[in-house]
């Protein structure tokens, strides 16, 4: 119960460091009418998803940040527009695939991935994907139903005293996620149900460019994040035991598909559908990194037999 509290009281201080000051911004360019210029700026991108043009603000945050910064901006936005659970579920796919960049491009750039392709990856698969979700909830009328918002942020204009108790009230929200999502992992480990993640990926990914070797390390980086999976395969490769093809097969997966258990359960704790935000990402991850192994693979053979 100890290791416990502490994990959860360590997690939560060093996002709440991040999600305070993103409010208060927020909430600054909100008063100051700042947010219809930026949502103006933005609103193109957003329509395209069948969004707000102020969740670009969520999403930007998002990618400049962490996850937890996107929802920040979101638990001050999101009770005043009367968005669906499509809506929230398209939001959230958008921000699971292209978030946290400057930290995590950082990693996959030390791993030996090319960071220019990488990046492009990341924000025109996080845009295709939303894009392509938002099309097939419209088409099928799914999750068509007012969104359940776990934040309660006042959408009308109220005095700072009562936005002040709000925003504790969502920092309090955001450390009882956390404790719950290190409880789920916990249990998880137990019952053997990330090793059963592992064990069903692993023997795929060699289709995907990627030997029995690389594979069981880039499960680990789709289940835990990209930090985490990152860190393993710049070990190998410091080793020499990952060929640079690999390394950027690897990386191209883990950009659009990582964190499946944590910042799954977090996107889905604010709103997010799973067969949306999980099972619906990895076979789009899949397909994508499928096609582009095949495509470099015809330009290199192509290439050579010119020479």
């Amino acid at each position: 119960m100890g290791s416990l509290l502490r994990e959860t009281w360590l997690t939560s201080w060093e996002l709440i460091r991040i999600t305070i000051p993103v409010a208060l911004i927020t909430k600054i360019l909100q008063e100051s009418g700042l947010i219809g210029y930026l949502s103006m700026i933005l609103e193109p991108v957003m329509n395209l998803l069948g969004l707000p043009g102020s969740l670009g603000l969520v999403w930007a945050t998002a990618m400049l940040t962490n996850i937890y910064g996107g929802i920040a901006v979101f638990a001050v936005l999101a009770p005043g527009l009367a968005l669906t659970s499509a809506q929230v579920t398209v939001l959230c796919s958008a921000i699971l695939i292209a978030h946290s960049l400057p930290i995590e491009l950082s990693v996959s750039k030390r791993a030996g991935a090319n960071l220019m392709p990488i990046s492009l990856l990341r924000l025109v698969g996080a845009v295709v994907y939303a894009f392509i979700l938002n099309r097939f909830c419209l088409g099928l009328g799914l999750w068509q139903e007012k969104a359940s918002l776990l934040f309660k942020a006042s959408a009308k204009s109220e005095d700072l005293w009562h936005w002040a108790l709000g925003l504790l009230q969502n920092q309090g929200l955001i450390i009882l996620i956390i404790c719950c999502i290190i409880i789920c992992m916990r249990i998880f480990k137990v019952l053997g149900i990330l090793a059963l993640f592992e064990m069903i990926l692993a023997p795929v990914l060699p289709f995907f460019g990627m030997s029995r070797q690389a594979a069981p390390i880039t499960v680990v980086g789709m289940i835990m994040g990209i930090g985490y999976g990152g860190a393993l395969i710049i070990r190998e490769t410091s080793t020499g035991k990952m060929a640079r093809e690999e390394v950027f097969n690897s990386m191209v997966l883990l950009a659009l598909c990582h964190g499946l258990v944590e910042d799954t359960l977090l996107m889905a704790a604010i709103g997010g559908k799973i067969g949306g935000i999980l099972w619906g990402r990895i076979v789009f991850a899949l397909i994508v990194t499928f096609l582009l192994v095949r495509l470099l693979h015809v330009l290199a053979v192509r290439r050579l037999s010119s020479l």
